[in-house]
């Protein structure tokens, strides 16, 4: 069965860095795009970022643009989300997604449990 387990969450100061991991099994890993996304308490989930099977095409929301960086490993089927200059309002929880395809228009069909990000002083 599909299993995507994160890790990587924590307490960082503003300013500060966290890299998330997420590591799948259960599916062909290569052939399906990845995707990011967090909810804030009170707030609807998001999305943050997405590559693509490959790793050679990933897309971001504005508001992390510059500042965080998806990438993917698929010889250890992993997805990481580098996450730099935190600020006080990337706290949230963090959720790994699969897609249903090798392309991030495709929506997500499994999730993860999530990690908790917090950045505060």
């Amino acid at each position: 069965q599909v299993q995507l387990v994160e890790s990587g969450g924590g307490l960082v100061q503003p300013g500060g860095s966290l890299r998330l991991s997420c590591v799948a099994s259960g599916f062909t890993f290569k052939n399906y795009a990845m995707s990011w996304y967090r909810q804030a308490p009170g707030k609807e989930r998001e999305l943050v970022a997405d590559i693509n099977g490959s790793g050679g095409s990933t897309m971001y929301a504005g508001s992390v643009k510059g500042r965080f960086t998806i990438v993917r490993d698929n010889a250890k089927n992993t997805v990481y989300l580098q996450m730099n200059s935190l600020k006080p309002e990337d706290t949230a929880v963090y959720y790994c997604g699969k897609r249903g395809g090798l392309h991030y228009y495709h929506p997500v069909d499994y999730w993860g449990q999530g990690t908790q990000v917090t950045v505060s002083a």
